[in-house]
């Protein structure tokens, strides 16, 4: 395995759900700490890499979340099983019969699943209607509450997914658990090596953000400690090349390139960054692919409304089955995507700074 892949297993196989993101945080400043000048960390967790260029440039941050979706435990029954509430948007269908691994406060992992009611034991009806969130639970394989408890579980542990990284047959597939965001918090890592053999007119924030998923919450905070002239966020974005959806819902594929996001839930994207960075990947003939995802945000939602306002850009990569046990995403994405945002940092001077907020 090349280190470009294990330091994408690493951070993907690391757990880490929002509010509870240390596990993470260690492995991404591990990988980034050669590359910076200083490492912070703001009150609410947030990382923060600083790579000093020009003094007086402006500030660019480049951010990607710590957290993944996960469930949180709040309750033990009588019989042992586990209640839980999820953190981050899941839909019932991915989660039933699903391994997890609950996390307790000493570090102890414990294996569980997410308990189904067998097909045998169903109506027609409840074969035709999705299962509840509320009415799932985690089966650790105990007697009662006494022997769950005895392993260390208790209300407020964090519950993941538990799945191992696994390149594919074709290589380029990449495929594990929480790409939604180690895969922004691997380009902020790769954007900021490359920045380190550069000579760049600005100086560069790489921000491993806490609480993304439960409402962009890491990056407001980060983005104060900051106060950036330009935002971007690196996350990922939905890929519409599997069967059942429609052109229309995601029009993006697979190993063509990063998606440029036009329109989220949380911003619409800066015009004048967008064409900047669109006519960057022109010049040098880097891929990308245009986006609007209307039921989703990013941490640039929160970026862009910092102080006076932030000109900010989201920048994602095409994924499939996002929000579930497992995805795919492609290694050419990655790439391009690390190589576009290198470039653009490289000639974000004050003057072109200055150009694109104010026209």
């Amino acid at each position: 395995m090349d280190e470009g892949l294990k330091m994408l297993k690493d951070l993907t196989d690391a757990k880490g759900i929002a509010g509870n993101e240390r596990e993470v945080r260690q492995v991404f400043e591990s990988y980034i700490k050669d590359s910076a000048d200083e490492l912070v960390r703001d009150g609410l967790g947030s990382s923060i890499a600083i790579k000093k260029g020009q003094e007086d440039g402006p500030k660019i941050m480049i951010a990607g979340h710590l957290d993944e979706v996960g469930f949180m435990v709040t309750q033990i029954d009588e019989n042992g099983f586990v209640k839980f509430q999820t953190v981050g948007g899941w839909v019932p269908h991915v989660m039933l019969s699903q391994k997890v691994t609950i996390v307790t406060r000493s570090g102890e992992e414990i294996t569980g699943v997410i308990g189904s009611k067998p097909p045998h034991l169903m109506t027609a009806a409840e074969r035709q209607k999705s299962f509840e969130i509320k009415s799932m639970f985690i089966d650790v394989g105990s007697t009662d509450k006494a022997e769950t408890e005895s392993f260390g579980i208790r209300p407020g542990d964090m519950i993941v997914p538990a799945f191992d990284f696994t390149v594919m047959k074709n290589e380029k597939f990449l495929l594990a658990k929480a790409w939604d965001n180690r895969i922004g918090l691997a380009i902020a890592i790769e954007v900021l090596k490359n920045l380190k053999k550069e000579n760049h007119p600005n100086t560069v924030f790489g921000v491993g953000a806490v609480q993304e998923e439960v409402g962009l919450r890491g990056s407001k905070t980060a983005a104060h400690f900051v106060k950036p002239d330009i935002g971007f966020a690196v996350d990922v974005g939905i890929a519409g090349d599997t069967p059942g959806i429609r052109p229309e819902e995601a029009q993006s594929k697979m190993g063509k390139g990063p998606q440029i996001v036009l329109y989220d839930a949380s911003m619409v994207s800066h015009p004048g960054l967008r064409n900047f960075v669109t006519d960057v990947a022109d010049e040098l003939g880097i891929p990308y692919q245009f986006e609007a995802i209307p039921n989703g945000g990013t941490d640039a939602g929160s970026i862009h409304l910092t102080g006076n306002g932030i000109p900010s850009l989201p920048v994602t990569i095409a994924t499939r089955y996002i929000h579930s046990h497992s995805s795919i995403l492609h290694r050419d994405d990655f790439d391009a995507a690390v190589k576009l945002l290198t470039e653009v940092i490289k000639r974000l001077d004050a003057e072109t700074v200055k150009q694109i907020t104010f026209g």
